[in-house]
Order: structure tokens, then sequence, then C-alpha cells
């Protein structure tokens, strides 16, 4: 609310107050000013004039006794007042990344080291105290819940007696952490061959909230500091952190960049396991899409012995053509070399993790489970959704923090990992995009719960330090001493998920010497885990990815410690949902799965529910609050949008749908105001059924480059399109759903003929154009919309400007009384407010799936599909301006130019 305003005047006793001070230019109000005149007020000290001691002109006793009273009295309000002035409570010494909206009448809601001053501050102000536990319940299912709850707790209570009393006949120290150890081996959990499998049973107060999906580790931890997705709309069948409560859109640029670092819970990707001969599982990996010469010649041996991971698009055989499936990444467990160099290379039984998104995980399940049938030997997957975890981390901190909470596990007698010490070696790093693309490392871990907190780590900025790093990492010597990653071990993960629990942790922690770090006894089991640093930028300074892979219940203890490690730099690791995911691949110029491959069925069905909460969101707003589609007005006399404007409607794009649903009409200008309720009745209600999708084959940039250079090119898939980056050349910022044109044709120029009469009254150019018809130099008007790099300085025309009041006066007055251009031309008929016409249906070539104003660029920047028939000649007569293209957000009439470029396939 502006200040100044009428009902801002109205508010009593606070608008009084906002009336006090000068309301700020900026509109962000006088609370600076108010702050500065209480402080004033505090500290100045009232006295009485000098006369008010005399009586006649002579001292009077009396007199100057009570205003040097009046004065002592001033002195110490004024102390009083000037030390409360300044004062601050406890919750209001909180950061605001933990301040929580309680904390100002609950002393529990602010941290343990306030705690004490809140209650004091509550206890002299008499501020009341509100606690959830003692609150009368108000209703008949609160009160059953609060009966319920104490009956538990004494029913409870007599079992711990029970307990208590039995193991002291016995002579057992409830107190001793060896005795409260597990002993014994807890049931494995049952993984079946060639079967989905199911999570694993939650606890029984919790149970009742997982009927229909599944919490992460973290999921309590998130609950608490991000917004989760719906209860009853889980994502994926996962509880899934969408966004940090607070302001993270700029802190995350800056984080993934510039300072700091990133990171995400992303055990909701799926894991499968791959078992068999090595030569069945490249069979079956061939048929899956990973066919590149790159992979199974001597190029693609470092992957296949383990120390190196592929990540790219899988894809599998429908109708004779190839239909993609998703991005997945796929990792070899090593084989000792010495037990390579025994057994023959066919018959070895090796193992493969194949890591996906869970929107393709069934997909690719089920085409696993059909690939697997046809091989002789058999071969056998598993399902290893709730069994293996992962955390990604990113940003040029990202390196330190793994390296401040990750202690190699080391047995007695044995000596450290190699991998491990490569790993410790990485001091230093910035950017872990400086290792060899797809690098794995594998190694065990100590329980990070007894090295909690974690404390900074420490960095040489030496020269020799750096060049060791440099020479360590053009090495990298990973395949030294290669050993099988526990990971790829079903008992280790078991064992490894089997960690004490935190009560014995603490228990050891009182027990020992305060400051120093807890050693691993027998009762802490290594945790295996696999580091994998992934590069997909394109840029040179591009930051990597670290993926840390653990057993599913071991993920909890190292997301404690990983968002409190303290950073060189500054502040701790952020936490950051699915929307940072995306925030960060779209900086980076890279495609974010499934919302940006539509070629895919997970995309498709991305995009329909998108579309579905884009109608419903446009269903609530009133009629006069909301774009009515079919009066949209683009010009020269069109009216209505392209396709629908809720979805991105490729069904529209290649012509399968016009004889039933095609909005766009051309009206005259003498039906302008004839009443179409019954043509916007019959468009609503034809856009509220659901369309059927059509398949969208996704082809490669190799692919699109043989349509250029070879003659003939090759057949391309039906209805192909290609991912592009679309960045705006000039202002504006595009959205999802924007529609996306090609340049409008040059106008052919056809040759007089000799026999060509010439009638005797030659009319305006503009009276032979149909209402609807276009510009014939719109193609030269965009091309125009192009910024120059240095635009030359027109210093005549400068210097012909009238530059005396009385020449513009009279400049101005000629324009006024000047006769307006023959012919007059109707509104948004050669242009909308200065901005060319958009294209027509026909130069329509895709859509735009992720768009918004790009930090990293400093300009509007977009993700989209583009048709590939529709833009392969242009490309090929103009490799430049071929590439050119007019952005048009959804139900708007302005289009800005734009360039697109294929992404990195």
């Amino acid at each position: 609310m502006a200040p100044g305003s009428a009902s801002a005047e109205s508010g009593g006793q606070g608008a009084n107050k906002r009336r006090a001070g000068n309301a700020t230019s900026n509109g962000r109000g006088d609370a600076n000013p108010q702050k500065r005149s209480r402080v004033h007020a505090a500290r100045s000290i009232p006295a009485q004039p000098a006369e008010a001691a005399l009586k006649d002109g002579e001292l009077d006793l009396q007199a100057f006794l009570a205003a040097h009273e009046f004065e002592i009295r001033s002195l110490e309000q004024s102390m009083a007042t000037s030390r409360a002035v300044n004062s601050s409570r406890a919750f209001q010494k909180v950061p605001r990344g933990l301040r929580r909206r309680t904390a100002s009448h609950n002393p529990k809601r602010v941290p343990r080291r306030l705690r004490r001053r809140a209650w004091k501050e509550m206890n002299e102000d008499n501020t009341p105290i509100v606690e959830a536990r003692k609150r009368k319940p108000r209703t008949t299912r609160g009160r059953i819940r609060a009966e319920t709850a104490k009956k538990l707790t004494i029913l409870a209570a007599r079992k711990r007696r029970a307990r208590d009393k039995k193991a002291q006949s016995k002579g057992v120290n409830s107190e001793d952490p060896k005795d409260l150890a597990v002993v014994g081996r807890k049931p494995r959990p049952k993984i079946r061959r060639n079967q989905l499998n199911e999570p694993a049973t939650p606890k029984a107060k919790f149970r009742k909230r997982q009927l229909n999906k599944t919490w992460l580790p973290t999921h309590l931890w998130h609950a608490k500091r991000a917004r989760m997705t719906d209860p009853k709309d889980p994502l994926w069948r996962f509880a899934i952190p969408l966004t940090p409560n607070e302001k993270l859109y700029r802190p995350t640029h800056r984080a993934q960049g510039d300072r700091g670092a990133l990171v995400w819970d992303t055990s909701y990707m799926s894991t499968i396991g791959l078992y068999g001969t090595s030569a069945g599982i490249e069979r079956v990996l061939r048929k899956l899409g990973v066919s590149q010469d790159s992979c199974w010649s001597e190029k693609g041996r470092k992957w296949r012995m383990g120390t190196r991971s592929w990540t790219g698009l899988l894809s599998r055989e429908r109708n004779t053509e190839r239909r993609d499936i998703g991005p997945a990444t796929v990792q070899w467990n090593p084989e000792p070399v010495a037990k390579e160099m025994e057994q023959d290379l066919k018959k070895t039984q090796r193992q493969v993790f194949l890591r996906v998104h869970p929107s393709a995980f069934l997909e690719l399940f089920n085409e696993l489970l059909r690939l697997t049938k046809m091989e002789s030997p058999r071969l056998y997957i598993e399902d290893l959704r709730f069994e293996i975890g992962s955390i990604e981390l990113t940003g040029p901190a990202s390196t330190e923090t793994l390296l401040s909470v990750l202690t190699p596990y080391v047995s007695n007698g044995k000596s450290k990992s190699k991998h491990a010490e490569l790993f410790r070696s990485l001091n230093g790093l910035t950017n872990c995009a400086s290792l060899p693309a797809g690098s794995v490392l594998g190694f065990s871990i100590q329980d990070p719960r007894l090295r909690y907190p974690p404390r900074r780590l420490e960095t040489s900025d030496e020269p020799d330090a750096q060049i060791g790093l440099l020479e360590k990492l053009a090495a990298w010597p990973a395949e030294d001493n290669l050993q099988s990653y526990d990971l790829f071990d079903r008992e280790i993960r078991h064992k490894a998920a089997c960690l004490p629990s935190q009560k014995i942790i603490n228990k050891r922690k009182s027990d020992n010497t305060p400051g120093t770090h807890l050693r691993p006894i027998s009762s802490d089991p290594p945790i295996p885990i696999i580091l994998t640093a992934s590069r997909l930028g394109s840029g040179i300074q591009t930051q990597g990815t670290w993926i840390l892979q653990a057993p599913w219940k071991c993920i909890l203890p190292l997301w404690y410690s990983i968002v409190h490690v303290p950073l060189t730099s500054g502040g701790n690791p952020r936490s950051a949902g699915l929307y940072q995911s995306r925030q960060v691949a779209f900086e980076r110029g890279l495609p974010w799965f499934p919302a940006d491959f539509l070629g895919t069925d997970a995309g498709a069905e991305w995009e329909l529910e998108e579309a579905k909460k884009r109608r419903r969101v446009w269903e609530r707003r009133p009629k006069s609050k909301r774009v009515e589609w079919s009066t949209l007005d683009l010009g020269a006399g069109r009216k209505g949008e392209l396709g629908d404007g809720h979805k991105i409607d490729y069904v529209y794009l290649f012509g399968l749908d016009k004889p039933h649903s095609e909005p766009t009409e051309t009206v005259s200008e003498g039906d302008t105001d004839a009443m179409d309720i019954d043509q916007v009745d019959s468009i609503n209600t034809r856009n509220q059924e659901p369309s059927a999708t059509i398949p969208l084959n996704r082809i490669s940039k190799d692919f699109f480059k043989k349509l250029l250079t070879i003659s003939p090119p090759p057949t391309p898939p039906l209805n192909a399109i290609i991912n592009v980056r679309i960045v705006v050349l000039g202002r504006g910022v595009v959205t999802s759903c924007a529609r996306i044109y090609r340049l409008p044709a040059s106008p052919t120029v056809s040759l007089p003929s000799s026999s060509a009469e010439v009638p005797a009254t030659i009319p305006p150019e503009s009276s032979s154009r149909s209402p609807s018809s276009l510009p014939r130099d719109l193609r030269s008007q965009w091309l125009a919309r192009i910024p120059r790099a240095s635009p030359p300085k027109n210093k005549a025309n400068k210097a012909s400007r009238p530059r005396d009041f009385e020449a513009l006066k009279r400049q101005i007055a000629r324009e006024l009384i000047a006769e307006p251009s023959y012919p007059s031309h109707a509104p948004n008929q050669l242009d909308i407010g200065g901005h060319p016409l958009v294209p027509d249906a026909e130069d329509l070539v895709g859509f735009v799936t992720t768009g918004c104003f790009c930090l990293a660029e400093g300009r509007g920047v977009a993700m989209g599909s583009i048709a590939a028939e529709k833009v392969i000649g242009d490309v090929k007569r103009d490799g430049k301006e071929g590439r050119l293209c007019i952005v048009r957000n959804a139900g708007e009439n302005v289009g800005w130019i734009a360039r697109w470029d294929m992404v990195i396939d």
C-alpha cells in the first residue's frame, strides 16, 4: 500500500505514526526516520531553564532544589529509556533463515544459545507462553487423541520399568553402550529379481502418511524448512521438497557459480541393477541406445573398467522407430585386475547400475525386463530404488564440503584405498569439472556422526600445493590397484544400514574428551559410497556436479553433516529443491528433464499436468482479469490465439486438428462489433475437452547436421522436433507456452510484363490489400530490430535539430497543423504500439517449455522445441538468418526477435 493513500490514513494510531515522518520516494515507508526520532527522543534529557530557580531576581532555594530534582529524574528516565529503545528481543537476534513464526511467544522455538535470554525477557514483561502439548484440546477428536497419548505414555513407562527390572536381575547395565548395541543381525530386506520392490515399512506413527507415497530420508528435515509437494498429490510417488521457505532465486545463482555450494537430496532418483555376462550386458545396452563407437572401442575401456560413467539418452524400439526414454547414467562395477586376467571376458559376470529419473523408471524397467528375457544365458535385473540414495552438490565449495564430511574408513591392518587417497588429494579444487568427464571414485567412509560437527577445511595457498593438484588432475591414476565397489555388494549395504543409534553416539561423546572426535569401533560399520563428477555444461567456466551415492539409510547422517559444514567463503551449503534444480540447469543452458523433453513419454505426461494447472489458475481468475483467447488481437485483422493457450499445442502445430479446433480467424472491419458469445462458448467447450497427444520424436544434433549437409538427406522420423536454446537479442522476457515463429518469407518480386495495361488512376497501395494481409516489408522490419554492436553516431542529424526554444515550438506547431498522411490505417493494422506484427500461423515452428530472465546472461532466455521440417529449409539457405526467430508469449500480441541454437545431447 502506497504511503499517504486514503486507506492508509484511516488506520488509527498506526496511520498517525506513518504520517509523522516523510514518505520515502521508493515506497518503502519511513521506518528509519521513525527509529531515529525514537532514539533522539529517548536520549534527549529535558531540563528547566535557569530562570525557574530565581524569584524576583534572587535565588529561591526551594525552586532551585525542585529544578535539580526534575533534572536528576529526567536523567535517570533517559538512561532507562535509551537502554530499552535500542534493545532487541531474543527471537530478533536469530538469522532470517532460522526465524520461526511462533518464536515470539515460545522460547523453545529459538536456538538453544538464546533460550535462557528468551525465558528471562518473557518473565520480565509477563508474556504468555504457549506450548502445544499443554494446550487443552478444543475438539472431540483432539480430546480422544490426547487421552490415547496419555494412556500410551503410561503403558510405555510400565514396559520400561519391567524391562529395566529384568535387566537388573540378569546383571546387564542398560547405560553401557556395548550392552545397548545391536546384537545379532537385523533381517535383511528382500530384493526380488526381475520384479518391482516395495519400500521398507515406515515407523508406526508415520505409516498412515505414506500410504500413497514414500518419504525421502531427509523428509523430516525438509518438512520444517521447505515447501513440499501436496500430501494428496505426490510427485512421482515421492514427497519431494519443491523450494526452501526463504527467498533463494538470487542466492541460488550466486551459490552455483560464484561462491558457496548447493545441495539436493536426490534419493528419489531410481537405480536399477543389471547383472549377467559381459557380452549379454553389452548387447542389452546397445539395444537401449548406448551404441556409440566411443563406448565399446578402446576409448571406452575406462568406462567398462568402472572408473568412468556414461551419461546420455536411452531409447527403445517402437513401431520400427526409436523412441527416447530419458537421460540416464550407466556405471560398471570394476573387476580386480588379477581376476580379470584369469577369466574369459565374454563369460565374466559383471554388474551395472543404471541411474534414471523416477518419471522414466517404469518404462526403462519394463524395457530391460523384455530385453533380458531374450538373452541366453539369462540376465536379471533388480529394483534398487529404496536401497540406494543419493545427494547432489554443485558450486565452488562443493568439493570442500565433501572433504570436510567424508573421512575414509581404514580397517585394522589394511592400507587406505587408492580412490580414498585420490579423493583426499583434491584439497583446493573449486570446480569438479576439472576432473576427467564422468570420473568415478568408490571407497568406504566412517559414520559422519563420529566427527560431528564438521570443521572448516584447512586449505593451502602455496604454489607447490597448486602445482601438485594440477599434476594430480592431469595424471588421474584412478585405474591403479582398482578394486570392486562395495556399494554393489548387497551384504555390505545391509551392514552399513545397521548404524548405531544417536543415543549411543551421544553417550560415547559424553565419555570422550570435549573437542575430540570419536574413533570408530567394531559396532561402527563402514559406509560404502560412490562419487561421480559430472560435467554437462557447455561453457568453460561452468561448474560441475558431484553425485554422492550411498545406502538409503545412510543418507540422513550424511545430510546433517553436509548442511552444517562451515565454508571458508562463509556460511554453510544451501539446501535446494526441485525448482532450484530446474533453475541451475536453465542458467547453464541445459534442458531439464522431464519438462524440456517433449519427445519422451515422461515429458508429454509432465506437460499435460502443467497444462491442467495453468487451466485451473486461469479458471479461478474473474472473467475481467483473465485472458480471452478468442478475442486476442494479433494485428492485421487476425483474431484468436494459435492453438490452446494453456498448453504446448503440437497437435495444432502439425495440423492434426484443423477441421475441429482452428481458433484463428480473419475478422473484417465491419464485423468487429458483432456479438460472438456463441463462438466463445464453443471455443471454451472445445478447449476443455482433453486433446489426444501425438508422439513427438526428438532428433539429435548430429542427425540434424546430416539433414543439412548430406545429399540426399536421410528421412527424418514423423513429427520430428529439436531441442533448442533461445536467447532474446533485445528487450523482452518469454515464459512457458510462448509461440516461436520463423522469420516471414521475403516478398516475391514479379517482373513487369510488356503487355500489361496501366490504369489511368493508380490506387493507393493499402486499398488493394485485404484486411488480413501483412506488410510486405515485415521481414525487413524484424531484421531491423536486431541490436547493433556499436551503432554509428549520426552527427549531422544531431546538428540539424533545433536547439532554441522558439524553433522547438515552431516544429511542434507544424506537426500539429500538418494533414495526416494518406491513407490512414486502422489501429493494429501495420504495427502494434511500434512493434512489428507477428507472422502468420504458417510460420509457427514451435513452443517454449521453460523461459524467464536469465541472471547468467543478463537477458531473456528460454528452452523450447521446434519442428525440424519447418526450419531446415531456412537454415540451408542462410545459416545465420535461418536461426533467427520471433517469440511471442501466449495471450500477448507483441513479439521479440531472438536466436535459437541446438542444445547438447
